[in-house]
């Protein structure tokens, strides 16, 4: 279902599922970061829908979202203070991270990847910029970063919450667009 048209990323609150059919695929990604044959197998049959809730607290932006897969599984949890200070986190699928967030015009993003395609309202609104590193020494087996911006675009004539990925790693640089449907106004995960 496309996303409400009012909707940008001033409150992208609201259930996402992620269109399998049209996200690239992310198996190469997982497998650098880590995570297992059997648990990237899971990964790729399960549905898998993001929470998302986008609230201000003491002035201060924030975007909380909570993943679960098919049959309510519990997945990652991604609770983000948009403004850009670096927080370390264990997480579950991933491990030990450290991460930063904010608010960015399109033309200020560090690559052309993650800088195009969007819907203008979310270009003049600004992108959510997300920064990802996998807490290693810079170097070591391991190591990785995961950029991603965050937005709207219209994929197959629908509005859709897209995200872009720029992911590197020791041995590659991997680009990926992760798509998903609106299901629904926020709803707290089971």
């Amino acid at each position: 279902m496309a996303a409400p048209l009012d909707m940008t990323t001033e409150n992208i609150s609201g259930t996402f599922v992620m269109n399998k059919e049209l996200s690239d695929d992310t198996d190469k990604i997982l497998e650098r970061q880590g995570v297992g044959w059997f648990l990237r197998t899971a990964i790729r049959l399960a549905t898998i829908t993001l929470h998302v809730n986008h609230y201000y607290k003491d002035g201060v932006e924030h975007i909380d979202i909570k993943q679960t897969l098919t049959g309510g599984i519990e997945g990652t949890e991604e609770n983000r203070t948009i403004d850009w200070t670096e927080r370390k986190h264990t997480d579950k699928l991933f491990g030990p991270v450290v991460s930063k967030s904010r608010r960015i015009k399109a033309e200020d993003l560090p690559n052309e990847y993650l800088s195009v395609g969007w819907l203008s309202e979310a270009v003049e609104s600004g992108l959510i910029h997300s920064y990802v590193v996998s807490d290693k020494p810079e170097g070591s087996k391991g190591y990785w970063t995961a950029e991603q911006a965050w937005g709207f675009e219209i994929i197959n004539e629908q509005k859709r919450h897209v995200r872009h990925v720029y992911f590197t790693s020791e041995e590659e640089i991997i680009k990926a667009k992760l798509i998903y449907d609106y299901a629904g106004p926020y709803s707290k995960a089971i």
